[in-house]
């Protein structure tokens, strides 16, 4: 835990849109937080009406909604208007399709105009909007169709080539598949389709309760889970934009995850649209350069990206941030995995300001535990938790649950249910569904621990902690000590089995650039890591990777390690982006 704090700057909090988190905490609710957006006559809630169409009654039609920059730095700018007229035509296409009400309709794009389009219109549409990742194989495409009764699917040729066509014939609810770029044997051209569709469309008044948004996540073991998201998570969306990421109408706003997974759908597109903010989309992947340009010269106000993609930039060495300049950029946010404290003492170096970190799950749907603009910054910590969100520490007595409230106790972080972007189930798997809620508690499956000041922090998923010796050690604690050595770009911390102290900790090194990682540079990381751990906690073994297992959206796989080493079965990697040993 980082003994550092960074003080909020008061002229930042007194401008922040949550001001003063203990005073919001008491007055807050959640049906005031709706109130602030339209709704749909007789009690109906739609997130496209939300997103769009309240915008553009409200005068704020020729606002830009998005820019999206091509990987050749080419720019295409869409309107609130625009996007309104666009997912107007999408959703009049499932209508003359007969895609009703309910239909699921899936994505598999990378980050093209036609990917917001699509969600959108689908959402319009009163259908089920289930975007899938555009690196997945014909396995993991597969496997999410059956489970959620795929019906229409929007793609490329070169993804359909590729990653359906195989596959097609396994599939019998799906009845169309429409191509962005053209058109192939039992495939329709979606141009063409959107080219004669009609540019209005009344939205589908559909019920808060209404099924919006299938987000698959991976398990440790056996097929994907399908969380079940409904119209209703907008509220929550609409409000941890504000309070959270410190949006205002107006905003410059970039969200660098993929929509393929929640992320990228929950802050890559609702909050943002919602709120009246401008949102910027990158087509290309990761490259520090072009991530620091579009930062200076699309004048972002707010940035929230990932802890992978900040540790890469810090690896890229400190020069390249140097050589911009961002008197726009306001607030920075992070999430996906915990954001080492090295991370976030390099973000105020290198940007006056720290990067904010917060913590959610595909299953809360939306943001719970976070650092606020107005709020002093503990790094390494996850913060507080949202106003309307109940948070504590359980732990099983022989009562059953029962929450600790000991200062840094750790237990498994859990949440009172009842927000309004709490998943609704597991599509066909209620009995998973139910196992997570207990005794008036959802149950995280991560362990962390709270300290005397309100302040939460993080210790590990309860798979990954590792008792050694009568010691619980959590391996994020281990990662971040040694991501503070000179040479350490990521780190990945498991449990191996032991006779005497049941499992030791050992540790994956990646390097930074030009680093030698020779017994020399082995012998300084283990003294560097028992000074500041002691040897009770310090890893024990330390081996040397060029790159760690990470999901696409920047998670390390610490289980995929584990597996591995231990010879086990490595359960879903559908989402696995690198591997390199």
């Amino acid at each position: 835990m980082s003994n550092d704090i960074i003080h909020k700057s008061h002229l930042i909090a007194d401008a922040a849109n949550m001001p003063d988190y203990e005073q919001a905490r008491t007055s807050f609710s959640w049906e005031e937080e709706q109130s602030l957006l339209d709704g749909l006559p007789n009690g109906k809630l739609s997130i496209a009406h939300e997103a769009i169409d309240r915008h553009v009654q409200e005068g704020m039609g020729d606002r830009l909604a998005i820019r999206w920059i091509a990987k050749d730095g080419m720019r295409l700018d869409f309107t609130y208007l625009n996007l309104q007229r666009q997912t107007a035509r999408f959703a009049n296409v499932l209508r003359r399709l007969g895609v009703q009400k309910g239909a699921r309709v899936y994505t598999l794009l990378g980050r093209k105009p036609e990917l917001y389009i699509t969600a959108l219109g689908t959402l319009k549409a009163g259908c089920v909007f289930c975007p899938m990742f555009s690196a997945f194989g014909p396995e993991p495409v597969q496997s999410r169709m059956e489970i959620g009764g795929a019906q229409v699917l929007v793609t490329s040729k070169a993804l359909y080539r590729r990653k359906v066509k195989s596959i097609r014939d396994r599939l019998p609810d799906l009845t169309h598949i429409l191509l962005i770029d053209g058109e192939e044997d039992n495939t329709e051209n979606l141009i063409s389709l959107m080219d004669t569709a009609a540019d209005t469309f009344t939205t589908e008044p559909t019920d808060p309760e209404d099924i919006a948004l299938l987000h698959f996540t991976s398990g440790t073991t056996g097929k994907p889970k399908g969380a079940v998201h409904v119209h209703q998570a907008v509220v929550a969306h609409h409000a941890t934009g504000r309070m959270v990421l410190d949006l205002r109408a107006g905003d410059t706003y970039w969200c660098t995850a993929d929509p393929g997974w929640v992320t990228g759908t929950s802050y890559g597109i609702i909050a943002p649209l919602t709120i009246g903010a401008t949102m910027i989309i990158d087509e290309a992947e990761f490259d520090p350069e072009r991530w620091y340009s579009i930062l200076e010269d699309e004048q972002v106000n707010v940035w929230y990206t990932a802890p992978t993609a900040i540790r890469m930039l810090m690896k890229a060495g400190d020069a390249m941030a140097k050589a911009h300049s961002f008197p726009h950029l306001r607030f920075m946010a992070s999430v996906g995995e915990p954001l080492n404290p090295e991370a976030v003492i390099w973000g105020n170096e290198q940007f006056g300001m720290p990067f904010h970190d917060n913590w959610w799950q595909t299953e809360t749907g939306g943001i719970m535990i976070a650092n606020y603009a107005s709020m002093d910054v503990k790094p390494g910590s996850m913060g507080k938790p949202l106003p309307g969100i109940n948070a504590g520490i359980v732990e099983t007595g022989e009562d059953g649950l029962r929450e600790v409230t000991t200062p840094l106790a750790i237990g498994e972080l859990a949440l009172r249910p009842g927000w309004p972007s709490m998943m609704r189930g597991y599509l066909h798997e209620e009995a998973r569904y139910q196992k997570a809620f207990r005794d008036g508690w959802y149950l995280s499956g991560d362990l962390a621990m709270r300290d005397s000041d309100g302040y939460y922090w993080f210790v590990g998923r309860s798979d990954d902690v590792i008792k050694s010796a009568g010691h619980l050690i959590g391996p994020f604690e281990v990662e971040s000590a040694l991501m503070e050595h000179d040479a350490v770009a990521e780190v990945a911390v498991i449990g191996i089995p032991d006779e005497t102290v049941g499992e030791i900790v050992k540790a994956y090194v990646a390097l930074k650039p030009g680093v030698v990682g020779d017994d020399d540079l082995l012998l300084d990381l283990r003294g560097f890591a028992r000074k500041r751990l002691g040897p009770a906690v310090a890893p024990k073994e330390i081996v040397f990777r060029k790159n760690l297992p990470k999901t696409r959206s920047g998670k390390i796989m610490r289980r995929l390690l584990k597996a591995r080493e231990l010879g086990l079965p490595e359960g879903d990697i559908s989402t696995l982006e690198s591997d390199e040993q």
